[in-house]
């Protein structure tokens, strides 16, 4: 297939649901969902269990994807699409939430291990690979003695939320910049403190 006619794939990882819908852990589908509007992304039907929009962003065909399978299931459909639309694991971007990195923290990562994600996990054992890019958005740490699974399934608090949009606009625009430049270009832009 033609570079200019082969798909790039951005996945946002999350968990399907209105309960979850505000959470920490689904930042990465909130940026997903702003990607899409902001590009005017076409929504199209799919088989495989996950939401996909399609179009094209700076000239890149590109296919967006959040998996309806819970977060540690994710790389199943993930790894659905990549066969089916003959994606190559270094043309994929996820984006995904971190609880190692601060609160709008925002750091592009061009492979490596899990960190202890389950998404990240399951992406990596269903396509047998870590070679794809990440956009690791800071969620921060949780204080006291709240663990770590109750804090990413909790809201934004209300300091946090008055950031939230300003972080995701900067989480798309990092997607985009690895799409258009590649992502050592775009670690140089990005991965410095805010």
């Amino acid at each position: 297939m033609k570079a200019e006619n082969r798909y790039h794939l951005i996945v946002g990882l999350g968990n399907p649901g209105p309960s979850y819908a505000a959470t920490r852990h689904n930042i990465g589908f909130m940026a997903v969902d702003r990607l899409i509007r902001k590009y005017g992304l076409i929504a199209c039907r799919s088989r495989i269990n996950a939401q996909i929009a399609e179009g094209r962003i700076a000239g890149v065909r590109v296919l967006v994807a959040k998996p309806t399978a819970y977060m540690n299931r994710s790389g199943g459909p993930v790894s659905n699409i990549v066969h089916t639309h003959g994606i190559q694991c270094e043309d994929m971007v996820v984006i995904h939430d971190d609880i190692d990195l601060a609160y709008e923290r925002l750091k592009i990562k061009e492979k490596g291990g899990d960190g202890g994600h389950n998404g990240l996990r399951s992406l990596i054992d269903a396509l047998e690979t870590d070679e794809f890019v990440r956009v690791r958005m800071g969620v921060g740490r949780p204080e006291g003695d709240i663990g770590v699974v109750d804090y990413v399934l909790e809201e934004f608090d209300a300091s946090q939320r008055t950031m939230l949009e300003p972080f995701l606009s900067r989480a798309i625009e990092a997607a985009a910049a690895i799409l258009c430049e590649g992502a050592k270009d775009a670690m140089n832009r990005f991965n410095r403190k805010p």
